[in-house]
């Protein structure tokens, strides 16, 4: 698994755990700073179709409606829209139904289930991994040019950089699939910018693009698996062709519709700005620590810090009743790097405090 390193320095023999990820670090009676889901009451508007969608359990589901508002949404045809059991499973989908893939390339660090995914499936896999001196910026040259398959997140998980979409673009090419991941695009906002910045999610002329979407994030729906993919009609119907029978419930297929609504994309806006003032003051609290570095310009609902002897900071806080997520399982970092979730400012206040307190013991 050859790495592609931020200063060239050539193969790489560490493999990371790429089956860890956050919900693994919350234990009973834990404050979660490790999963970036936000946690707030469900809207009526969500939770009402939800809940009648549970009167229909006997019917087979029906994707259509949902795949044609989601479709919508995106200013798209349903053909170029594919509804998944969260995002998880569109990468799964693209690893087994590219078969003919031969120079598959991921861009690290990032959410590891992609490269998890295509591992599972036989394929070799190269990584690029991004320079956190250069702010984890991405440089499309650095992507082989005969890379036919491309992986990268926007915003990233776990940098919480926010790539240019011109930059993205820059890597779509004819015989090449681009998946760009946008799981948490709807957790970004920019002075100025109506709708999500940086999204590539309504181009349609970028050839070989798959964006993949979750509905997880925002909406605190990780226990129903709803996700998608955007993407070329003849591409989507490979990855179909993959997919199980039935794959997404029809309480799922609920909440797509729901959320693909006008109301609940305002509502989405409104959320989004309201993140990114509390991110702020998250970051301007972990800036004031001595020996902690805020990775980059945050962008998404969490926070990497780089701290020496993170690993035994996390114990300590651990054993003080918080919970952050270890950075060593994603390629391209290592044991003193952390990622913290955004929450209200209340938490943040609270949780730099017992950072405070263990920094200065």
């Amino acid at each position: 698994m050859p790495d592609l390193g931020a200063h060239g320095d050539g193969p790489g023999h560490d493999v990371p755990d790429l089956g860890h990820h956050g919900d693994a670090e919350i234990g009973e009676g834990m404050i979660d700073l490790a999963v970036n889901v936000r946690r707030a009451t469900m809207p009526d508007w969500l939770a009402d179709p939800i809940t009648a969608a549970l009167g229909e359990l006997a019917a087979y589901p029906d994707p259509r409606p949902a795949r044609a508002d989601v479709a919508a949404r995106h200013g798209r045809p349903p053909e170029e829209v594919l509804l998944t059991a969260g995002a998880a499973e569109g990468f799964v989908l693209l690893a087994r139904a590219l078969t003919g893939v031969r120079r598959p390339v991921v861009v690290h660090p990032q959410f590891t289930e992609p490269e998890a995914a295509l591992r599972a499936a036989g394929h070799p896999v190269e990584r690029v991994l991004l320079d956190p001196a250069d702010g984890f910026r991405l440089d499309p040259a650095r992507v082989p040019d005969d890379a036919d398959l491309v992986m990268v997140g926007n915003p990233t998980n776990p940098t919480s950089v926010l790539h240019p979409a011109a930059t993205l673009a820059a890597l779509a090419r004819p015989g090449r699939v681009l998946v760009v991941d946008e799981a948490f695009a709807d957790t970004t906002a920019a002075p100025g910018v109506d709708g999500e910045p940086e999204s590539l999610a309504a181009r349609r002329d970028l050839p070989g693009l798959v964006v993949v979407r979750s509905l997880t994030k925002t909406w605190g729906l990780a226990g129903l698996r709803i996700g998608y993919l955007l993407g070329e009609a003849p591409l989507l119907a490979r990855l179909a062709a993959a997919q199980p029978l039935w794959a997404v419930s029809t309480p799922a297929l609920a909440a797509a519709t729901a959320c693909a609504s006008p109301a609940a994309v305002a509502a989405e806006r409104a959320i989004a700005a309201e993140l990114a003032a509390d991110r702020d003051h998250l970051v301007a609290r972990l800036a004031a620590l001595p020996g902690v570095r805020v990775a980059g310009r945050p962008a998404s609902a969490f926070v990497l810090i780089h701290l020496p002897g993170a690993a035994g900071v996390r114990q300590r806080l651990r054993e003080r009743g918080w919970a952050v997520r270890r950075g060593d399982t994603f390629p391209g970092l290592g044991a003193d790097w952390l990622r913290v979730a955004v929450r209200d400012r209340a938490t943040t206040d609270a949780f730099a405090g017992a950072l405070a307190e263990i920094l200065e013991a």
